[in-house]
């Protein structure tokens, strides 16, 4: 578990990172997910739906905006929700296709998509430049965010996150040459059965969690995704570059990984 502290306008925030290595290769198929996770817990009520994400809201205070990783549910997120509540409104984010969260799209685009309506949930809410914390997937979005609409983002913490995923391949590779892999990553996963595609996961929570319990609870959120919905947004992960928008970006951002 990583102890941080995260300054917040003039606040100061402590955020307990429930995060390890943000992405993995399991079953020949490249995942990515929260570790340390706490267990499924009872939700909060619902404050936002939309068929791209749910929101739920606690506390009061500045801004705080959780986004979760592939495949997660916004439970990774619980404990820390818990502690910033005291001081701020922590808006938890759950992602469609994701974890249980129906996904009506198909084989349509997931990341921009996503990355609209959370710009149209901050606006339509009238949330006053709020920090942006996502982890591996959400940390990527979060930094999407923030190069599209600035104006809307006060600051931005990206956990074991890249803004180019596929450069953990090599310095040499670009988006266009990391599409047969994005390709063939989604085709595995979508051709994996119910029992290989749970024990991909289960592999794969091994070496994300510490207990037994988490790493249940990782691949329940995986075994209730929607398996068109993780195939698109891998391709689309694996082939997104923010790289060239990093040098013209006025938004903080501080990236953390373990």
């Amino acid at each position: 578990m990583l102890h941080l502290r995260h300054f917040v306008g003039r606040s100061t925030l402590r955020v307990l990172l429930l995060a390890s290595a943000s992405f993995a290769v399991a079953g020949g198929l490249v995942l990515a997910t929260a570790a340390d996770a706490a267990p499924v817990g009872q939700a909060a009520s619902t404050a936002f739906r939309s068929d791209r994400l749910s929101v739920e809201v606690v506390g009061s205070g500045p801004d705080v905006v959780l986004v979760p990783g592939f495949g997660s549910s916004r439970e990774v997120w619980r404990a820390e929700a818990e502690r910033l509540k005291a001081t701020h409104r922590v808006h938890l984010v759950q992602l469609a296709g994701f974890a249980g969260e129906p996904w009506v799209h198909g084989d349509g685009p997931f990341v921009q998509p996503m990355a609209d309506e959370l710009a149209r949930y901050v606006r339509e809410r009238r949330l006053a430049r709020p920090t942006v914390v996502g982890h591996s997937m959400g940390g990527m979005t979060a930094v999407l965010l923030a190069q599209q609409h600035p104006e809307l983002v006060g600051r931005v913490m990206s956990v074991d996150s890249l803004p180019f995923f596929s450069a953990l391949f090599g310095p040499q590779v670009t988006a266009e040459t990391a599409r047969p892999f994005a390709d063939q990553a989604a085709a595995g996963m979508l051709a994996a059965d119910e029992a290989g595609f749970r024990a991909s996961q289960a592999q794969g929570a091994v070496g994300l969690a510490r207990d037994p319990a988490t790493r249940a609870a990782m691949v329940e959120w995986s075994m209730r995704s929607d398996r068109q919905a993780m195939a698109t947004a891998i391709r689309e992960v694996m082939t997104t570059d923010l790289r060239p928008g990093l040098a013209a970006m006025t938004t903080p951002v501080w990236a953390v990984y373990a």
